[in-house]
């Protein structure tokens, strides 16, 4: 069956909210190098229930020290925290926190967290890399997937502090939001050619540029490595549907090399988020299908530049600031 176009919901793509100035955060350079934990190295409690009391914490703190004349409705209130860089702290994580809930109770991501388990059961993954995500103080659509991601987070029991995110429109005050709820910013554009190292990592990468996926499978292109990467981002067939097929192999070639290696299985379908979650999907590479390719498939490793291509749906490193303009 055919699939829908997938909304373009990331900056990268020119998606929703305005370009905004992305903020490193002091002291993190990236996911922080992995060190053992006392027994499962893995978190100590739910990220949910972390993320919860930061909510409430930032949010409480700020309320205490602002008498306000009147209390009125949730969008006086906001309209009152408006600046030039969106919604203020408090209203963005109060934001956040009622998409979470609405996740919670319209059974969507009970129905999602099936797919999201069938490739991490055996191994889970030890950290995550988010691109893309859009302006989540202002984008509904980019905040339910900011909200999915910290549920993901929970479920996989990955603590916030080995999340790292980029997307050159982040605002100041979203920035400090990310810093705030304990996930930390990437520093520089990576183009999505971010390396694993040899550690199970997600990548969530929902409505990005073909490139992207491209980009970080080329810079991941061994049987090992694919083996320990699972993505969750636009559908690898729908982007096999959608493109002729001469133009997938010049341009995006390492996506075209792998469909024979990969798993797939779709988010579910919602009436709530056909715009926020269309054309989803969980992917993952089974090391038995990577090997059975050809070996001439690996043998091809040279970096992707995209010199040919018409639409590219990425902002090249660089080009940021002509972005935010």
């Amino acid at each position: 069956m055919a699939r829908g176009r997938a909304r373009r919901g990331g900056p990268w793509l020119r998606g929703c909210g305005g370009p905004g100035m992305l903020r490193a955060v002091p002291g993190c350079s990236g996911i922080p190098p992995l060190a053992p934990a006392a027994g499962s190295g893995r978190a100590p409690g739910p990220v949910t229930a972390h993320v919860t009391a930061r909510m409430a914490a930032l949010a409480g703190g700020r309320r205490a020290g602002r008498a306000r004349r009147r209390r009125g409705k949730k969008e006086e209130d906001d309209e009152e925290e408006e600046g030039e860089g969106g919604p203020g702290m408090e209203a963005v994580l109060r934001r956040l926190r009622e998409a979470r809930d609405d996740l919670l109770s319209s059974g969507f991501w009970a129905a999602s967290a099936g797919a999201v388990r069938a490739p991490l059961s055996s191994e889970p993954p030890a950290r995550c890399v988010c691109y893309g995500l859009g302006r989540f103080g202002r984008c509904p659509i980019a905040r339910y997937q900011l909200a999915f991601l910290l549920l993901l987070l929970d479920e996989l029991r990955v603590p916030p502090a080995r999340c790292a995110l980029f997307d050159p429109a982040f605002s100041a005050r979203e920035a400090e939001a990310l810093r705030a709820l304990g996930l930390c910013l990437l520093p520089e554009n990576e183009e999505g050619k971010h390396g694993i190292e040899g550690v199970t990592t997600l990548f969530y990468m929902v409505h990005c540029g073909k490139a992207l996926y491209n980009n970080l499978l080329w810079s991941n292109w061994s049987p090992a490595a694919l083996s320990k990467l699972v993505i969750i981002g636009n559908s690898f067939r729908g982007i096999e549907e959608r493109l002729l097929s001469r133009i997938l192999e010049r341009d995006y070639s390492y996506i075209a090399k792998v469909l024979k290696g990969v798993e797939e299985v779709a988010l579910p379908s919602h009436p709530r988020y056909l715009d926020t979650f269309n054309d989803t999907s969980v992917h993952w590479f089974p090391l038995d299908k990577l090997q059975e390719l050809s070996p001439e498939v690996w043998d091809f490793v040279e970096e992707p530049m995209y010199q040919d291509c018409e639409d590219l749906e990425i902002i090249r490193k660089g080009e940021e600031a002509t972005a935010k303009s």
